[in-house]
């Protein structure tokens, strides 16, 4: 499939967006058919960048804003664990940018490329084109629930987490449609990712794994 120019492919660099549109519709000039695959793409992983202990967490980050009419939720985003909370953090951070690349809110994806890497930016990255393509945007709601991590050193963690994206749709951007489906089991989705801390100490994700319909993440 050809895809026409755009900003966003042009980086030098996403998956899942953060309201995936197989949960929100399944019109056929929307690119909701296509969200599972994408998501599913994700299995890869770049090679992590092996930052120095003394590594400063960076203070320039990245400022992330939605539309007025998008709406994220992350729950439990305080362990105690301060590793832990930065990761829960800077996960968070990853779906809100993703979602910023999509409305066109951060259209030169400055937040897309500083919370993902390898794998997980290039499938964004090809998620945020097919938005494009279609015409399509993003709105209404999603909550994120049952986020746990799990260290796999001082570099390493993965995140299992739940998504309730039923409140989410898609949005044709010239005639502001929203195309609404009725609430299913597959509106409720398990992500798998892996985040690796880079030098300049943000938890970037690096491979993200969803599971459409996970009876876990059924309310």
């Amino acid at each position: 499939m050809n895809r026409r120019p755009t900003l966003l492919a042009a980086l030098a660099l996403t998956a899942t967006a953060a309201l995936t549109l197989s949960a929100c519709g399944s019109d056929d000039d929307s690119p909701s058919k296509d969200a599972d695959e994408i998501a599913g793409a994700d299995t890869g992983g770049g090679k992590p960048a092996s930052p120095s202990e003394s590594a400063a967490a960076p203070t320039d980050r990245p400022k992330i804003e939605l539309p007025s009419d998008l709406t994220l939720t992350f729950e439990g985003g305080e362990t105690g664990d301060p590793v832990k909370d930065a990761i829960l953090a800077d996960s968070a951070e990853r779906m809100r940018a993703v979602d910023a690349a999509i409305t066109g809110t951060d259209p030169k994806g400055e937040a897309l490329s500083f919370y993902n890497t390898g794998k997980a930016l290039e499938a964004a990255l090809n998620w945020v084109a097919q938005f494009e393509e279609a015409g399509a945007t993003m709105t209404g709601e999603a909550r994120y629930y049952d986020r746990k991590v799990t260290l796999k050193g001082k570099n390493s963690a993965t995140l299992l987490f739940c998504a309730d994206e039923s409140k989410g749709f898609s949005k044709d951007k010239k005639t502001n449609k929203i195309h609404k489906t009725p609430v299913t089991k597959n509106s409720y989705v398990l992500y798998n990712t892996r985040l690796d801390k880079n030098t300049e100490g943000v938890w970037q994700t690096s491979q993200i794994i969803s599971t459409r319909g996970a009876a876990q993440c059924q309310p």
